[in-house]
This record gives C-alpha cells, structure tokens and sequence, in this order.
C-alpha cells in the first residue's frame, strides 16, 4: 500500500456472486483459491465482515494468532424485513463469531455501527443459554467508526452546473436499491412537469439477474426525451465526467451503510436527493442535501415525495438557491478524504502492527 510503505500487503478476494454459499463457504474459497497465499506465514489479518474468519482460522491453524481487523462496509442485522429473514440467522451467527475472534471491529459509518450492536442485542435475548455475561460490551470496547475515504484521484468539488438539468441514479441495479420508487417518481414527475427539459444518468453495476423494472424506466426516459448515459461505466473517468456535470444525485435505497455513490458525487457539487433514513442524515445537514419523506414500506408515498423533490429542482435548478446547494454538498464531504482520514487509517494499522508484535 502506498500510502504506507512500512507495510506490505496481500489481497485476496472473490468474486462477488452467490450471495449465500460466499457468505458461508468464503473460508472454503478462500483455501482452494489461495493455498499458498494462506500457507505462508502473516503478521496480521484485515478482513470484511463477510468473512468466515472462525472458520479460515480454523482451516489455517498457523494464522489463528493473528491479530485481525473486522471492517464493516455493512452488517447482517440491518436488511429489510421478509418472508425470507428467518434465513438471515446463520449470516448473523457467522458475523458474530468472527466479531468475537477479531482484534477489533471498524464500521464505515455510526449508523451500521450502531445497527449492528442493536442487532446483536435483539438477537442475544432471543438464545436460550450459554452467553457470556458480558458479550455485547466487550464486542462495543473494540469497535470504532473509520468511514472508507473518498477516492483521492477524483479531485472533488462542484463543477460549473450549467444548462439542462441533469440528474444522476448511481448504484447497483438489485431490488435493495429501490429501482421501483424510481420509475414511479419518474412517472410522476412527467405528470406533474410534463414537457421538462431533464437528462437522467442512469449507470450502477448490474448482474445476471437485473430487475425487470430497469427496462420499464430506459422507456419512459426514451419517450420523454430524458435518457442520458446508461448501465456500468468502464471507465472511471467517464463516470467521473457524469458525476461532474450532474446537478443532483438521487438515491432511493431501502439499505446503504455509508451511501459512497451519494458521498462521490456530493464531492462534484452533485446535491443529493436523499431518503431521510440509513446513513445519510449522518453526513448531510439539510443545506447539503434535499431530503424526502421516508416511507421505506411504502412505495408509491415514497415515489410522491421524491418526485415532489424532483419537481422543484426542475423548476429552480438556476437560481442562487441551487448553487449554494451544490457548494454545500461539496463542502459536507471533505472531511472524508484521505487526507482527513489517513491518520486515524495509521494508528490503527500501528495498533495491529503492535499487537502482532506482542502475539508474536
């Protein structure tokens, strides 16, 4: 790693599909992927929290001493309720083991930090027996909040925001994100404003499945004249450029555990157009961002008040109001930069790097 050249590094990943078997097999993979990588001996181990580390130091008894750093980008208490949550028991399990085992436990924002604590209490009062006493605080003594910093190559701030009004969708194209509450706001938005000069940026990564609802939107923003770019963007640079000349980035996420699409953008002036729930309010104060009522249960509640959002931006996206807005989104984030973060990133590496000292 670069930025700290004391250290050398080793990275080993997997790809992200199959959500279920990576979750519980991931220490399996791992192994079979990468039998000398996990032979050879190590000072210490950073792994996410999707990782098995139970079961990969398990599988690798010489790493068991290892000092280890769990980072949280998400947690498995904090999903949207269905009929399927019962099957999320075993995930929670999963992470609570590793949560256990680990040296300490680093969340990417307050809010999945504390989700993930008031998640494993629930959860702790429902088992029967054979806890320690003091479990969820001696997981809490090692936990700390450290967001992922914002790319230092993207040279943030608001560009000159300057013609049609032009909005970006910007995540990944699965049901979590919300897509449906899109469309509808969309659809909305045409009733309300019909004949509106708008370009929409729809771009995010896409998988094998994508939903249906995807198609429905290319159409309409066809139709209405509106359709902008379209699906993953190779090229960094290129989506960089898209998020430089949006005016405002919409986000309708039922989960987003530090929100870095919203984040990104608001660092190239792009306003975002946010639910007030997750993590959003932890980062955006209400001159940085316009927020929507949040009716996470209901759709078409929620699609109103967006696009009631999306209808004022049309109609004021060139006064003083706006641009102030656009300055105000960039200056909420600066803060997490690397530049800001780099210190608080060292001294927790040097603490591991202590700690494999003292373990050795």
């Amino acid at each position: 790693m670069a930025n700290f050249p004391h250290i050398q590094w080793e990275q080993l990943t997997l790809p992200a599909r199959y959500f279920n078997w990576r979750i519980r097999g991931n220490a399996i993979s791992l192994l079979a992927q990468y039998p000398e990588q996990l032979s050879a001996p190590a000072d210490a181990i950073v792994a996410t929290s999707m990782t098995d580390l139970v079961g990969l130091k398990a599988l690798a008894p010489h790493l068991a001493g290892c000092p280890s750093v769990l980072y949280f980008h998400e947690n498995q208490f904090d999903y949207p309720a269905n009929d399927a949550q019962q099957a999320r028991l075993e995930p929670q399990m999963m992470t609570l083991y590793s949560a256990l085992v680990a040296n300490y436990l680093v969340f990417n924002s307050c809010y999945n930090c504390n989700t993930f604590f008031a998640g494993v209490s629930a959860l702790v009062r429902k088992l029967p027996d054979g806890l320690p006493k003091n479990l969820v605080a001696d997981l809490q003594a090692k936990a700390r909040v450290l967001p992922v910093p914002l790319n230092p190559a993207a040279h943030p701030g608001p560009s000159a925001k300057a013609g049609r009004l032009t909005v970006i969708w910007n995540h990944r194209w699965e049901h979590d994100k919300a897509p449906e509450r899109l469309y509808e706001a969309l659809v909305k938005l045409r009733e309300k404003a019909p004949g509106c000069a708008l370009t929409v940026h729809l771009v995010g990564q896409s998988f094998r499945k994508v939903p249906a609802v995807f198609a429905k939107i290319k159409q309409l923003l066809e139709e209405e004249g509106w359709a902008g770019a379209w699906g993953f963007q190779q090229a960094r640079a290129d989506y960089n450029r898209l998020l430089a000349e949006s005016h405002f980035a919409i986000s309708t996420a039922l989960h987003d555990f530090q929100g870095l699409a919203m984040l990104e953008a608001a660092a190239y002036g792009a306003q975002p157009i946010l639910p007030r729930r997750l993590a959003y309010p932890e980062w955006f104060s209400e001159s940085a961002a316009r927020f929507y009522g949040s009716h996470p249960e209901d759709v078409h509640s929620e699609a109103q008040a967006l696009a009631e959002v999306l209808v004022q931006a049309v109609q004021g996206h060139y006064s003083g109001a706006a641009m102030r807005g656009h300055a105000a989104a960039t200056e909420a984030v600066a803060a997490l930069g690397w530049g800001n973060l780099r210190a608080a990133y060292g001294q927790l590496f040097d603490e591991l790097q202590a700690s494999a000292g003292l373990m050795g």
